[in-house]
């Protein structure tokens, strides 16, 4: 029979949505990448799947641990070659550099990093791969063991401010380079116009304190703390 147009509409339940943790997670990562971690909560997320955060909690306990899930995920981006302890320079200067590249990538994610200490299995692994490649260059277990999170610290810390760098050249409408050109102009000329009897160095440098690229001053500093770990090699390389 058909439906006369005066009678009641049949009540209609809307379709229950299935989630799981890693369609939440995808989510996350799609908003934070486009607007940065402050911009991800809970609600947020859940209305990208057109329901309520009550509907994350089963999954997640709160914005908090999502964020440690998301950085975890990033971290499986990083690609553990076969450990070679007689590079393990090498080796190490390689991983931190495709690491800093994959959090850039990520907006701010690197933040999460700063603010608690990474245990997820992604993370996990890769502390894992670099204590066994240290252990088996040579270094004593406790040395390596700092020397992980003195590197991690380094890499995510320069990710992190290069992301705020990216924010305000976002907001200037400027290019990467363009927004470097200009703070090194801006500190060329404070540190030329310094009182020479108070700062004689620094006004007389002034191309040597903005000399080098972002890139250029990370690898430098990354070889400085890889070439320093040296000192505690103990053994000949094994395995």
């Amino acid at each position: 029979m058909k439906t006369s147009p005066w009678s009641p509409l049949p009540d209609r339940q809307p379709a229950r949505v299935q989630l799981d943790r890693e369609q939440i997670i995808d989510a996350a990562l799609r908003i934070s990448d486009a607007e940065g971690i402050d911009a991800v909560s809970t609600r947020r997320v859940a209305a990208e799947f057109g329901t309520g955060p009550s509907s994350l909690y089963a999954h997640v306990a709160n914005k908090d641990e999502l964020l440690r899930l998301m950085f975890d995920r990033v971290c499986g981006e990083i690609e553990l070659p076969a450990r070679e302890p007689g590079r393990w320079q090498a080796q190490i200067r390689q991983l931190m550099l495709e690491t800093h590249e994959i959090l850039q990538a990520h907006n701010d994610l690197a933040r999460v990093a700063l603010a608690s200490i990474p245990t997820g299995p992604n993370a996990l692994r890769a502390s894992e791969w670099m204590l066994g490649l240290l252990i088996q260059g040579g270094m004593p277990p406790h040395y390596g063991a700092w020397s992980i999170e003195r590197i991690f610290l380094y890499v995510t810390a320069d990710a992190y401010e290069n992301s705020i760098w990216r924010a305000r050249k976002r907001h200037l409408n400027q290019s990467k380079d363009e927004a470097e050109q200009q703070v090194k102009a801006e500190l060329k000329e404070y540190f030329a116009d310094l009182p020479d009897e108070r700062f004689p160095y620094l006004r007389a440098n002034p191309d040597a304190m903005t000399s080098g690229t972002v890139q250029e001053r990370f690898e430098w500093g990354l070889d400085l703390l890889i070439d320093g770990l040296a000192r505690h090699v103990v053994r000949e390389p094994t395995g």
